[in-house]
């Protein structure tokens, strides 16, 4: 994790936790010329635009009261929501998505594939269950939580 990455939780977690909300995740990236520290932030209910621009007022001015400053230069602070298709990283967010459709990618693949969706059968803390399809068939897949490189909620149509 990168040492401005470090710094701005530490910070805003409590912040957040204020207002009982949840920081999903957090990045700082360069998109063309500019940066960008994003966070993005949930609650059980889901989140508003007021929410997201009253962490983003306290957050701001918390991180314009540092000196020296943990960012050298000019970015862009945007706070939001994760949006439908959730990035999956705590252990608690595969327990609240059981039931859920889920994307897991693999850091390798099983039986030839390293993406698999379908709907979150069971998660025990270290093992997830997949139920997916192949054409016509119904199929389940036990994975171990440390083969899986990303993971996120999934939109079916």
């Amino acid at each position: 994790m990168s040492k401005i990455i470090e710094t701005v939780e530490k910070i805003a977690e409590p912040i957040i936790e204020e207002l009982n909300l949840e920081l999903v995740e957090m990045e700082y990236v360069k998109e063309g010329k500019n940066w960008f520290l994003r966070l993005y932030i949930d609650k059980e209910s889901g989140i508003d635009i007021e929410e997201c621009a009253m962490v983003s007022e306290r957050l701001s001015e918390k991180l314009d009261a540092l000196d020296p400053d943990p960012i050298p230069h000019n970015y862009f602070l945007e706070v939001s929501s994760p949006g439908a298709e959730r990035p999956l990283k705590k252990k608690e967010d595969f327990e609240r998505s059981v039931g859920k459709h889920v994307n897991v990618k693999l850091y390798e693949p099983i039986d030839g594939e390293k993406t698999y969706e379908g709907k979150l059968l069971s998660f025990d803390g270290e093992e997830l269950t997949i139920e997916y399809a192949v054409k016509t068939r119904k199929k389940q897949l036990t994975i171990s939580l440390n083969k899986v490189a990303k993971a996120r909620l999934a939109v079916t149509f």
